[in-house]
């Protein structure tokens, strides 16, 4: 057979379709661009979903598109729900058939378009539609994002509360890919599985200033597991303000505050005295206090002990669910810029704190550094997130091929003590 005349009547069918649109066929065998048509496909491919009116598939059985004889081969296979949704699926090298390689959605309507082409290049295109049954006696994965809608520091996480267990890493999977986060400006970000119920979403870097993060789902109806469906999720919208770090030195005594990189305040301080010495690493600004109640008792220390404490505390910005603030000691102010002597907080004149109340917002970030005291909790203890590096962060994921379990969360204290 020769194949030149062949390849130069397909150019040529390029250049004619390109002039006439993408809806219209410009050549066909009798060199008359008008009258030709693409072949019909409906006789050329099986399909193993419902053909006949009124009958739905079963979501838990995998798509198969093939070809009925060696004389031609499918090109391309897109199987779309109303919602937007594309299922994945994998063709063949030989072109023979297709197959879902990702589960549908139940209660959905589909739409499979399949593009073939004979044995002489003629393409052919053809269309089914077909609904899934409802998933009757399942149990629903309901997901809960968070933190509440509103404005936040480039430091706030986004996470994902499940409200089913999910130990199995192809499960895991199922779940990630149905969790989207968006940002604008765009950034690279990841989820990391903090523990079988929870999941936390941060980029690679700290956000955009000014960016908008939006979380939703989109698992409803999907198949997760055995008698376990994904469900209706409510999106979650969130925005970032400046770019504010706070970072306190425990050999200077001094914290340094930073707007979008620029300085903007140098604070005297007293952080943790031996034996209670702050934790070091990355915080983010949990809550704002106008006054907490602070006891000694709450963190174990016996009441009438040399370090036991009763106090009234104003402009308390909460940096973990442990007690660890940053607020007003005026009882330390000699000690301020000089001396470690508070039991784990960070304290600062009234004036000072009342600065640092009305300067941050939840999100923003506090970075302890030169502390002698243990490293900040990546989990479990407020949001201890970069205190892991990228390359562990990706590890979290159960989209990552080389991953490692994520290590299980710590319970938040339920009492949320407090320290001075």
């Amino acid at each position: 057979m020769n194949h030149t005349p062949r390849t130069r009547t397909v150019v040529s069918c390029i250049l004619l379709v390109t002039a006439l649109g993408a809806g219209a066929t410009a050549c066909g065998s009798d060199g008359n661009p008008l009258s030709a048509r693409p072949y019909d496909a409906a006789d050329e491919i099986s399909f193993s979903g419902p053909t006949g009116a009124g009958e739905q598939a079963d979501p838990d059985k995998p798509l198969e598109v093939a070809v009925k004889s060696g004389d031609g081969r499918i090109t391309d296979v897109t199987a779309q729900d109303s919602t937007g949704r594309f299922v994945a699926g994998e063709l063949a090298a030989d072109g023979s058939r297709w197959h879902t390689t990702s589960p549908l959605a139940a209660n959905a309507h589909y739409t499979v378009r399949v593009s073939t082409e004979d044995q002489d290049g003629a393409p052919g295109r053809r269309v089914l539609t077909f609904d899934t049954t409802r998933a009757k006696g399942k149990t629903r994965l309901n997901v809960t994002f968070g933190p509440d809608a509103g404005e936040y520091g480039v430091g706030q996480p986004i996470v994902a509360e499940l409200d089913h267990e999910i130990k199995d890493k192809a499960q895991r999977a199922v779940v990630e890919r149905g969790l989207r986060v968006d940002s604008s400006p765009a950034v690279q970000g990841s989820w990391y599985w903090v523990s079988d119920k929870e999941l936390h979403y941060r980029p690679r870097e700290y956000w955009p200033v000014h960016a908008t993060v939006r979380a939703h789902s989109s698992l409803d109806g999907i198949k997760i597991g055995d008698h376990l469906w994904g469900s209706n999720a409510r999106p979650l919208t969130i925005t970032t303000g400046d770019k504010l770090v706070a970072v306190a030195d425990a050999a200077t005594h001094r914290m340094t505050v930073y707007r979008n990189d620029a300085q903007i305040n140098q604070i005297p301080i007293t952080t943790g005295k031996p034996g209670f010495a702050t934790r070091n690493g990355v915080k983010v600004v949990l809550a704002k206090q106008y006054f907490v109640r602070m006891r000694s008792t709450t963190v174990g220390i016996a009441e009438g002990s040399s370090d036991s404490y009763d106090l009234p505390v104003f402009y308390a910005t909460r940096v973990t669910w442990s007690g660890e603030y940053v607020h007003a000691a005026p009882w330390s102010v000699g000690s301020q810029g000089y001396a470690n002597v508070s039991h784990g907080c960070t304290g600062m004149s009234t004036s000072n704190a009342k600065w640092f109340f009305d300067t941050v917002h939840e999100g923003d970030v506090v970075q302890v550094v030169n502390s002698q005291g243990a490293a900040m909790e990546p989990f479990g203890n407020g949001f201890g997130d970069w205190n892991v590096d990228w390359a562990k962060w990706r590890t979290g994921s159960a989209l990552t091929d080389t991953g490692e379990d994520a290590p299980a969360s710590q319970d938040a204290v339920r009492l949320r003590p407090t320290t001075v």
